[in-house]
């Protein structure tokens, strides 16, 4: 008889066996739980995205039926860990709105932005009232589809630079906007 013999007439190797299967169901449940925390994460965390609006190509444009607008162009920028689709923009306040996307116009409703990426979306802005575009810096939403689901998210664009007497002002986007785009339409160009 050796001792591991003995071991087993007095239960001491179930016993270890036992605490061995413990040990490592517990390690499986925090591993598990540490998955599903990371994926519960993933979900809820919204794609890290940079966006920002090209304002070189601005310009007033004037239809038939006097209704001013202008074409933008705004780049994402995926600065996250997985591809995203962009499945819409949208922003309506006082005096401007971004329209959905126009295919007839070559505007793209869905565009899919990898990992790392950078896509140009186009998009035109209808000022209605020059004068009523808030001054407040104003967010945009965007709505986006990833993987792990759906989800949206408002973002207010940088300041943009005027350059004054006194040194740069920041003036809010959709106000640096309307003012460029709206003194653009009245300028002799028009008249």
């Amino acid at each position: 008889m050796n001792s591991d013999d003995i071991w087993q007439q007095f239960g001491v190797a179930t016993w270890r066996a036992q605490r061995v299967r413990l040990r490592r169901m517990v390690s499986g449940f925090v591993a598990l739980a540490a998955v599903v925390g990371f994926l519960w994460w993933l979900r809820e965390a919204p794609p890290q995205v940079r966006w920002s609006l090209d304002s070189f190509f601005l310009g007033a444009d004037v239809d038939e039926n006097g209704v001013l607008s202008t074409r933008v162009y705004i780049e994402v920028e995926n600065e996250g860990l997985a591809a995203f689709t962009l499945t819409g923009i949208s922003a309506e306040m006082p005096g401007l709105r971004l329209l959905p996307a126009d295919d007839a116009q070559d505007e793209r409703s869905t565009v899919t932005v990898e990992r790392g990426g950078l896509k140009t979306v186009a998009r035109r802005i209808v000022i209605t009232d020059c004068a009523a575009v808030p001054r407040e810096p104003q967010p945009v939403r965007f709505t986006y589809r990833t993987w792990m689901g759906s989800g949206s998210a408002e973002v207010i664009w940088d300041s943009w630079r005027l350059e004054g007497p006194e040194g740069d002002l920041p003036v809010a986007w959709q106000r640096a906007l309307a003012s460029h785009v709206c003194n653009e339409a009245v300028s002799g160009e028009w008249l």
